[in-house]
């Protein structure tokens, strides 16, 4: 059977790794999709740099257009990435009625409705395993693996630059600005390290993630974002001394109002598997019904490993691209026309417990004004740290720090009682509130 023929949009870090890995293993990838799989043609601006990687044999361009111009390609690989070029080359690739492939969270959290929609009218697959944890294949687990279950939750540290300046905190005791330059020098984090550190490359996939779980639309939008540039290296040692350790989730949960969508800072207790993920490794937690609690890790970024989630897309491609359209794997497990409009809640109605850390004034009465008026809003206390002045301030100090952690509340409930709390003249300074994820 003749090779099935591919086109690469963008040959940088995922790019390059995907040619290689393909070329290196081309024969067992041939005996596994059944026929083979080349990369024939490739579009990036740097020709040069293209040319030294794939060599001869592999027509090389400048205009990404051109490759999906050519009637010889049966599948096109977006690698470039954000919302803008990519979008149109893609939905211009699906019109010429070429498969995707893509490893483009941002565009597939903002825009996968219309693209989906789009490549089921024309009849053609978009995959995507590539776009979710690197090489943690978490989108075939949650499309095919665990199609018998009703999905409860998901919890998962799937941004490894920030993982690894959380670890690092937390083992040297250093603040975030300093690790993040460390992360910066080693290759963690990028020059501009916006999307990582505020959360918002978790919040494209846990987007994604949440509309396969629980059969809604991808809806960026409605997820409620917010980063680690706010934690301090007092927080991370007193969720130690409690038992806990901090990373940054995406979670999306089933509940009786709808789903919560959401990416935040989140003490999890140390014994959890979760806790113990360290370093730039990704890994996914999904509780569901039938099968219980299981645990994807690995690694969640890189050349190689994002690579094997690309030609994995394009095995699945080479199998099924012949097959009628209906009986083929929906782009998010669901029919389209058995999508559901489940609401995504707002983070005001969300329940969850909480570590607060207090600033307050070194004399009696101070938690008993405290607890006083958290019980009053009906928020029960699970326990309380208060360390020595001493410790916080230095010797004669008149501030300490008072630690709490709730019960599960509802947000928007806390949200009023810690106004009242922060007007105290016994509270001097803003109080710091992180959620709380028992993940059992």
């Amino acid at each position: 059977m003749k090779p099935i023929q591919v086109g690469l949009l963008g040959i940088g870090t995922v790019g390059s790794g995907t040619f290689k890995v393909l070329r290196r293993n081309q024969e067992e990838i041939k005996r596994r999709a059944g026929r083979g799989i080349e990369i024939t043609m490739v579009a990036d601006l740097d020709t040069t740099r293209a040319r030294a990687v794939v060599g001869e044999g592999v027509k090389v361009v400048d205009d990404a257009r051109a490759v999906i111009a050519n009637p010889e390609i049966d599948i096109v690989i977006e690698l470039i990435g954000g919302y803008g070029i990519a979008k149109q080359l893609v939905l211009e690739a699906i019109a010429a009625g070429k498969h995707v492939v893509t490893a483009n969270k941002a565009l597939l959290a903002v825009h996968g409705t219309e693209i989906f929609a789009a490549a089921h009218a024309k009849g053609v697959m978009v995959a995507f395993e590539a776009a979710v944890a690197g090489g943690i294949p978490i989108i075939k687990a949650l499309r095919e693996g665990l199609t018998a279950n009703s999905i409860q939750w998901i919890a998962g540290i799937i941004n490894g630059t920030t993982n690894f300046i959380l670890s690092e905190m937390r083992d040297k005791g250093l603040d975030f600005e300093t690790v993040l330059k460390e992360a910066q020098r080693l290759g963690y984090a990028e020059a501009d390290p916006t999307f990582d550190i505020e959360g918002v490359d978790a919040a494209h996939k846990v987007t994604i993630m949440s509309a396969i779980a629980f059969g809604i639309p991808v809806q960026f939008d409605k997820a409620y974002v917010e980063g680690i540039t706010r934690l301090a290296a007092q927080d991370i040692k007193y969720a130690e001394q409690l038992g806990y350790r901090i990373k940054l989730l995406g979670v999306t949960k089933r509940v009786a109002q709808g789903v919560e969508l959401r990416v935040h800072p989140a003490l999890v207790p140390s014994k959890r598997l979760l806790a113990n993920v360290e370093g730039a490794m990704n890994a996914v937690m999904v509780n569901a019904d039938a099968v219980g609690t299981t645990l994807y890790y690995g690694k969640g970024a890189g050349s190689e490993p994002t690579a094997s989630a690309v030609i994995a897309d394009l095995v699945d491609i080479a199998r099924l691209h012949t097959a009628d359209a209906a009986h083929r794997v929906p782009h998010l497990a669901f029919h389209p026309d058995a999508m559901s409009d489940l609401k995504v809640l707002p983070m005001s109605e969300v329940v969850t417990s909480y570590y607060l850390r207090m600033r307050v004034a070194d004399e009696a009465g101070v938690l008993a004004k405290v607890t006083g008026l958290l019980a009053s809003a009906g928020i029960s206390i699970d326990a309380v740290l208060q360390r020595e002045a001493d410790e916080v301030g230095g010797e004669g100090s008149t501030q300490t720090d008072l630690i709490i952690l709730t019960h599960d509340t509802r947000e928007g409930t806390l949200d009023e009682a810690l106004a009242q709390v922060q007007a105290l003249p016994t509270v001097l300074a803003p109080i710091v509130r992180i959620r709380k994820e028992e993940l059992s």
